[in-house]
């Protein structure tokens, strides 16, 4: 016989303003001991110096994480000019540097290269995989390796401020699988005169904004409490990028047996994916097709 899982069967979403020098999986840890919960995972991992929004699913919640990851997130962020690191920020060593200060003009003529669909080379040290084993794990080996590009939409990237000569300040919009250690590397290269993130912060990411997170302070005094309870915010916000439709009493008992189900749906295109609400709650994420969806997430609330 399976062991049942300990905790309580909770489903939803908390939003974390995550600490600098804290992992995002330690932040899951302490939502997870905080609220008893069985199951949970954050939407989107956060550099361990970095601060700002971490969501971190609940229970059924976690079947919507990757709409949340898929989502736009934001980024403010200060860059380093004049040295290059190995880990790309201030935690690494430095390995190159230069006298060279690009004026206003020249960064913000710069910044122009990084918008639209751009090709991005990950940090050695961050969570890639490299033939099966994570890339941060090979290069602490010393170990040599090449890690290779892959696509990023960058909806904007603008320069906010600069404090000094040897700092830049920057706001950036982009996709899925973005890393501002890499654009504060490839902006100092573009610029010939080296840079690393000095600091960042996630602003928002989807429809959570680091304003509304909690503290890691705030859950410790509210753990094991209804006050935290009251904090966490319905599963279906993890929809929010997607159309929802109205499933039928018949319809809503079908999808959540993973069978097509009739819906009530406007303005929907076929092969669109949606998600289909019952009586208030979501029943599941599909796609429509000539009246009915097809469910690829059935959501036991």
């Amino acid at each position: 016989m399976a062991r049942k899982r300990k905790g309580r069967d909770i489903s939803g979403w908390l939003v974390v303003d995550k600490p600098a020098g804290m992992t995002s999986t330690s932040v899951v840890n302490k939502v997870k001991w905080a609220l008893q919960a069985r199951k949970a995972g954050h939407a989107g991992t956060l550099d361990p110096e970095a601060t700002g929004v971490l969501a971190v699913a609940l229970g059924e919640a976690t079947k919507t994480v990757p709409y949340i990851t898929d989502a736009l997130k934001a980024y403010e962020f200060c860059v380093r000019l004049g040295q290059a690191t190995n880990t790309d920020d201030t935690e690494g060593e430095v390995i190159a540097e230069s006298d060279l200060r690009p004026d206003d003009a020249a960064i913000k003529a710069a910044l122009g290269g990084f918008v639209g669909d751009i090709m991005q080379v990950p940090p050695k040290y961050s969570a890639v995989k490299i033939d099966g084993q994570r890339a941060y794990k090979l290069a602490r080996d010393g170990e040599e390796f090449e890690v290779e590009a892959r696509p990023l939409w960058v909806e904007e990237i603008v320069m906010t401020g600069r404090p000094d000569a040897d700092h830049v300040l920057l706001e950036m919009v982009c996709g899925k699988g973005g890393y501002v250690r890499s654009i504060a590397r490839d902006l100092g290269e573009a610029l010939g005169c080296y840079g690393h993130v000095d600091w960042l912060r996630r602003v928002w990411s989807g429809p959570f904004e680091a304003n509304d997170g909690l503290s890691i302070e705030q859950i410790d005094e509210m753990a094991h409490s209804p006050e935290l309870d009251a904090f966490i915010r319905p599963l279906e916000e993890g929809l929010a990028d997607l159309t929802m439709v109205t499933a039928t009493a018949e319809g809503a008992a079908r999808l959540r047996n993973g069978n097509p189900g009739m819906v009530i749906a406007q303005d929907v295109d076929y092969g669109e994916e949606c998600w289909a609400a019952f009586d208030g709650h979501a029943v599941a994420v599909g796609r429509f097709k000539a009246g009915e969806l097809h469910p690829s997430r059935v959501f036991n609330l």
